[in-house]
This record gives structure tokens, C-alpha cells and sequence, in this order.
């Protein structure tokens, strides 16, 4: 009782303040603690998984949130890409016209372009039949190229010669050109799509360096890259690098050409790193009939890169040495610069798909008859242009 009648002293007078004093003193203890609780994470208890409040260390609410960072501004947008770059994996078909554009490479004998031609001094013939040319004017407008090399076993060393002159090609194209680089073994690979950046195409070129197949598809490749190149507009040129040879594509040869033939506003220019093994071979091994035999494929292979580019109106190069190579894809990369380009609506108007035969000839408009020096000599030149066209409806 003595107790309990001692605990009575909570409720006199006294022992109420006493009571007061205790009720503040734990509340300032509690206020104490709900302060020290951010940074009671680093005084967890050993053994025991502490769960994160709501909104989690990186969550934006919550009583234990972390600020928000101060917010740097953003980066500069990076440069708008050119308009309508070209893309080889794609194909656009724009409207029907019957246009038959030419283009016209005049050389001397010693291989250069002979300027200031006029329009009076071309006469262009469809079938026999003389056309009336509608446009006229010097090839000014940017290129898009494909470089397509062949990059297997056979012949290695000389496609290694060939790929390092075609730095010189590169080194040549303005910032308004495109070009592409393919290379094929088995099949084609786009190393590098459509680009102005001389950098890429050095890159992609620096990325050949062990040949993985000893075959080559040549048929397929080309047959392939003119079919990518179908839907880009304008002026288009395949620069081949190849020996010409084709191992077991499964597009003939006759299939290629037709599909070449059927092409528009395409030349192709090839560069054959055949001829250059071809004769060391034969340096190395004389009259050897297994070699000779072995060196007929080279031969014919001479004959289809002739051909590819008598279709189209380029012209087809057989180096022999490798100071030769660096020539060509100068040779190549002035005439693109330097054509003269003929436009004529034909006589015939049928698009019937029939293969129109075309003859570009030079003539002295005054006269009419072959071109002449001030001393009446009759000139030496070359004319190049492709053979003839398919009559059907055109991309443009």
C-alpha cells in the first residue's frame, strides 16, 4: 500500500510537474531521432536489409529524395544531313519520260579530253536513224560512284596494288560526290553505303586486308550493284576493280549483259588486275601449256570487262604495272569530270522494250564533214559512248 500510495505522488501538485517535465523530455528525445533520420541509412544495423523509402535514392519524391541535379543545357544539334542522299539499298521509281540522255567522252590520241566542243559538232543516230539533239552542256553535275572490288585469293597481290591506287580516285571527289564501296568474294558486301566523307571510303578501303575465299562471283556482284543503283537518280558509275574472272555465279553471263543493256544513265569503268598476273605468271613460267591453258580464263575475262564497258560508253583498262593503276583512276576520275552530255527525244516512240542501237559521231558543222586542224589535217580522236539503250520506261 505504501507504494502504491507513494505513486499518488504523480498526481499531486509536484509530481504533475514532474510528469510535464518527463512528457517534454521524451518528446524532445523523439524529435532528436525523426532529425538525425537522414542520416541514420549510414548507421544501419549490421545483418539487417534496409528498405529504401518510397521514391527510392533516385526518386523525385519521398521524404528521404535526393535533389535534382542541376541540369546542364543541352548539346547543339548536330548538322542537317545533305537532301536525298542516295541509298543502295533502296529504290525509287519517279515518273515515265522519254528523254534519252548520252554521255560523250571525246579524247585525242594521246587519251585527253578535247574541250569546247559545241553542240553543231554531234550527231547522234538511233538505229540508224539521225535524232535531233534537244539538250546539250558539259557534264558539271556531282557523281555517284561504286567502287567494286573483287578481294579474293586469286591475284591478291595485284589487288592489293589496285587498292592502294584507289586512294587516287578517292582523293579526287568533291564534297558534292557520292560514292560507295563494295567489295566480293562469294557474294557482294557494302562496306560503306553512300557517303561524302573521303575519310569513310579510306576506311572501308583499309578494311580489306586477308582475302577469306579463293572464289569469285564477278556475274553476281555486278549483276547485283547495277540492280541497287536502278532506283538512284542521275548519273551513276561503277568503277570495277577486278580480274575479270568469274568463278560459279548463279547469274550467266548473258543474263548480265542483258541486264546492263536494260540499264540507264550508267557507266561502268573496269580496271583489270588480270592482265598484270596473267604475265607474270607467264614471265615466271614460260611456255609452261598448263600455265598457258590456265591463262585462257584471263583472256576472256579481258573480254567481258571490254564489253561491260562498251555498253555503257566507259572505257576498260589493263594495267601491267602497278605505277599504272594510280593512271587509270586518274584517267577515270577526269572524264567523269569531263563529258559532254546529249539529250534527244526519239523518233521512235514505242516503249517496247527492243534494244535501240546508238552512234554519236563528230562532224564540223559548217561543213559537215570530219573535224580538221587549221592546217586541213583530218583530227584523230576518240569517241565513247555507250552502244545503245533498252526502250522501256526509264528512271530518271
Amino acid at each position: 500500500m505504501a507504494a502504491f500510495r507513494g505513486s499518488d505522488n504523480w498526481l499531486n501538485p509536484h509530481g504533475l510537474s514532474k510528469l510535464v517535465i518527463v512528457l517534454l523530455v521524451l518528446a524532445l528525445l523523439a524529435g532528436g531521432v525523426e532529425a538525425q533520420a537522414p542520416d541514420s541509412p549510414s548507421q544501419s544495423t549490421p545483418g539487417v536489409e534496409e528498405t529504401p523509402a518510397a521514391g527510392g535514392p533516385q526518386g523525385d519524391v519521398g521524404p528521404y529524395a535526393i535533389p535534382k541535379k542541376r541540369e546542364t543545357p543541352p548539346p547543339e544539334p548536330p548538322p542537317k544531313p545533305p537532301k536525298n542522299p542516295p541509298e543502295l539499298g533502296q529504290v525509287t521509281v519517279t515518273k515515265d519520260v522519254g528523254l534519252v540522255n548520252v554521255d560523250v567522252l571525246v579524247t585525242n590520241k594521246d587519251g585527253q579530253f578535247i574541250p569546247g566542243l559545241q553542240k553543231g559538232n554531234f550527231k547522234v543516230f538511233e538505229d540508224g536513224v539521225p535524232q535531233q539533239i534537244s539538250n546539250f552542256n558539259l557534264a558539271q553535275a556531282p557523281i555517284t560512284a561504286v567502287l567494286l572490288v573483287e578481294f579474293a585469293g586469286t591475284a591478291y597481290p595485284f589487288t592489293v596494288d589496285a587498292l592502294r591506287a584507289s586512294y587516287a580516285f578517292a582523293e579526287q571527289l568533291k564534297p558534292e560526290d557520292w560514292v560507295a564501296v563494295i567489295y566480293y568474294d562469294l557474294q557482294p558486301h557494302i562496306l560503306t553505303d553512300f557517303t561524302r566523307d573521303k575519310r569513310a571510303v579510306y576506311s572501308a578501303l583499309g578494311r580489306l586486308r586477308v582475302p577469306g575465299f579463293q572464289e569469285t562471283n564477278l556475274f553476281d556482284a555486278l549483276y547485283d550493284t547495277v540492280d541497287r543503283l536502278e532506283g538512284v537518280a542521275g548519273r551513276k558509275y561503277i568503277i570495277l576493280v577486278s580480274s575479270g574472272r568469274d568463278t560459279f555465279s548463279r547469274v550467266t553471263y548473258d543474263k548480265l549483259l542483258k541486264r546492263i543493256q536494260a540499264t540507264h544513265n550508267l557507266v561502268i569503268y573496269p580496271i583489270s588486275t588480270g592482265r598484270a598476273y596473267r604475265e607474270a605468271m607467264q614471265a615466271r613460267y614460260g611456255a609452261n601449256p598448263n600455265v598457258s591453258m590456265a591463262m585462257m580464263d584471263y583472256l576472256q575475262a579481258d573480254n567481258a570487262m571490254n564489253t561491260f564497258a562498251r555498253l555503257t560508253g566507259g572505257h576498260a583498262y589493263f594495267p601491267r604495272f602497278q605505277a599504272e593503276f594510280s593512271e587509270n583512276f586518274r584517267d577515270i576520275g577526269a572524264a567523269i569530270r569531263n563529258q559532254y552530255v546529249l539529250a534527244y527525244y526519239p523518233t521512235n516512240t514505242k516503249l517496247d522494250g527492243t534494244y535501240r542501237k546508238l552512234k554519236v559521231e563528230l562532224v564540223d558543222p559548217r561543213t559537215g564533214g570530219p573535224l580538221k586542224d587549221a592546217k586541213g589535217k583530218v583530227l584523230k580522236y576518240s569517241v565513247i559512248a555507250r552502244e545503245g539503250y533498252t526502250a522501256r520506261h526509264l528512271v530518271d
